[in-house]
C-alpha cells in the first residue's frame, strides 16, 4: 500500500476543524489565550488633554519671549485636576498625566523655569500645544484595538486594560489528553529494570501542547495490553484531542490501532511517506481528533510539530498556513528517496544575515540530545536531487 504524502495527511488532520467556542475570561487570566472577537475601545485614551511632562501650564500668549514671569495660581496633579480656570498672566504647576487646566494651551517643562516663591520665570518662549497629549491620542472610543485571533501578550493585555476591559471573550482552551504505551517505560524518578528505559514522550508532548495554549491531561504510561489501552482511551473521551505515543507500528505488541477502533475511532491515516515519523496515525471519534505518534522520541516530536501544532491553532481560530524558511547548507546532501525527510541541523546566522545550516551526521530518531541542539529541520522532499554545500534548502524552524 502506498504511503500517504505529508501534505495529504496534514489536510486530513485539519479537514472540517472548527474553532472552539468563546468563553468570558478575567483579564488577569488571559495571558497566552486567543481573542475570539475584535476588541474595541470603550473610551478615549487619554480621556482628556493631558500633560506629557512635569512643568507649568499657561497661555502661550502670556510668555512670548524668554524671561517672562507669571504668578503661580495653583496645582494640577494626576488624579487631581485643577478646579477652575487659568487667569491671564498666571500659570499652574502641572505634573505628568494631569488634565490640562481650562484656559491653558501649552506646558513649559520645569527645567526651563526658575521659581521665586509664587513667581515663576520662564527661560524660553512658549507656543501653543507644547507637551500636551491630545484627548484620544492613543485611541478613541469605538476604535478597533485588537483583532480576533490576537494571542494575548503582555502588550495586548495593556491595551485591553487601558480600554477598560476587565474580561475578554477568548477561545476555549483545547483539551489535549496524552498517554504513552510500553512495558519498557518507567516514569522519570523511577527504578528501571535492566530491560527498561525512562519515558520522555508524555512529558515532552504534553509540554509542547501546553506551550501552544492547550489544557493538558497527562494519563501517563499505559501497559502494552489491549484492555488497558482501551481504558485509557475511554478516560480521554471528553478531550478535543487524544494523543498516543508508541504502539502504532506493526509489532506484536502494537495494540493501539485496534484499541482505538474498538473504542469507536475511525482511522483516516496510518503510515506516512516521511522520515522520521512513518508510523503516524490519525483518526476521529465524533468531534475528537486522535493523533497516534510514533514511540521514538524524535519521531514523536517531529510529528507533533507537523500535525499537532496546526491542529491546535485551527481549534483556536488561528492561521495554519506555514511557509518554510530557507537556509544555506554547509554540507552536501545526498539525493532523497520516496519519503519526505526532515533532517535535524544546527542553525547559525551568518554575518550577512543569511541562515547557515549544518546537518548532523547522525539522524537516528531516538537521539534526543541532538534534537534539542537542532535549530531546524531540513526539508528534503521526495526524490529531491543531491544538494551541494552552498545550496539553499527549505527548513522548518524549531522554537520549542
Amino acid at each position: 500500500m502506498a504511503l500517504l504524502p505529508v501534505a495529504d495527511a496534514r489536510a486530513l488532520v485539519l479537514h472540517g476543524v472548527k474553532p472552539l467556542p468563546a468563553e468570558k475570561v478575567a483579564l488577569d487570566r488571559a495571558l497566552g489565550r486567543v481573542l475570539a472577537s475584535p476588541l474595541a475601545a470603550t473610551r478615549d485614551q487619554p480621556p482628556f488633554q493631558a500633560s506629557a511632562m512635569d512643568g507649568y501650564a499657561l497661555r502661550a500668549e502670556d510668555a512670548t519671549a524668554p524671561g517672562t514671569t507669571l504668578a503661580l495660581q495653583g496645582l494640577a496633579a494626576a488624579g487631581h485636576a485643577f478646579r477652575g480656570r487659568l487667569k491671564p498672566g498666571h500659570c499652574i504647576r502641572i505634573l505628568t498625566g494631569a488634565p490640562l487646566p481650562a484656559g491653558a494651551d501649552t506646558i513649559l517643562i520645569q527645567e526651563d523655569t526658575t521659581a521665586n516663591g509664587n513667581r515663576i520665570t520662564f527661560t524660553v518662549a512658549a507656543r501653543p500645544g507644547l507637551n500636551i497629549r491630545p484627548r484620544g491620542g492613543d485611541f478613541k472610543r469605538g476604535e478597533a484595538l485588537l483583532p480576533a485571533g490576537t494571542i494575548i501578550s503582555p502588550r495586548a493585555m495593556a491595551v485591553a486594560a487601558s480600554a477598560n476591559r476587565a474580561d475578554l471573550a477568548l477561545r476555549r482552551k483545547p483539551v489535549v489528553a496524552v498517554f504513552v504505551t510500553g512495558d519498557e517505560l518507567v516514569a522519570p524518578g523511577g527504578r528501571p529494570r535492566a530491560d527498561q528505559i525512562i519515558s520522555s514522550n508524555a512529558h515532552a508532548v504534553a509540554a509542547f501542547a501546553a506551550s501552544l495554549g492547550a489544557e493538558v491531561i497527562n494519563l501517563g504510561i499505559i501497559a502494552d495490553h489491549p484492555m488497558a489501552i482501551r481504558a485509557a482511551i475511554r478516560k480521554a473521551r471528553a478531550a478535543d484531542i487524544l494523543i498516543t505515543t508508541g504502539g502504532v507500528s506493526v509489532g506484536d505488541l502494537d495494540h493501539t490501532p485496534d484499541a482505538l477502533k474498538a473504542e469507536g475511532v475511525k482511522i483516516d491515516v496510518w503510515k506516512i511517506a516521511m522520515r522520521p515519523g512513518k508510523p503516524f496515525l490519525f483518526g476521529r471519534r465524533g468531534k475528537q481528533r486522535v493523533l497516534g505518534l510514533p514511540g521514538n522520541p524524535v519521531s514523536a516530536l517531529v510529528c507533533a510539530r507537523l500535525f499537532l501544532q496546526p491542529l491546535i491553532r485551527a481549534l483556536q481560530g488561528l492561521a495554519t498556513d506555514e511557509t518554510p524558511a530557507s537556509a544555506i547548507t554547509t554540507l552536501p546532501l545526498p539525493p532523497n528517496q520516496q519519503r519526505q525527510d526532515y533532517l535535524r541541523g544546527r542553525l547559525e546566522l551568518a554575518a550577512d544575515g543569511s541562515r547557515r545550516v549544518s546537518p548532523f551526521s547522525s539522524q537516528d530518531s531516538s537521539q534526543q540530545r541532538l534534537f534539542r541542539e537542532a535549530g531546524c529541520l531540513i526539508i528534503r522532499p521526495p526524490h529531491a536531487p543531491a544538494a551541494a554545500a552552498g545550496d539553499t534548502v527549505p527548513v522548518l524552524l524549531l522554537d520549542f
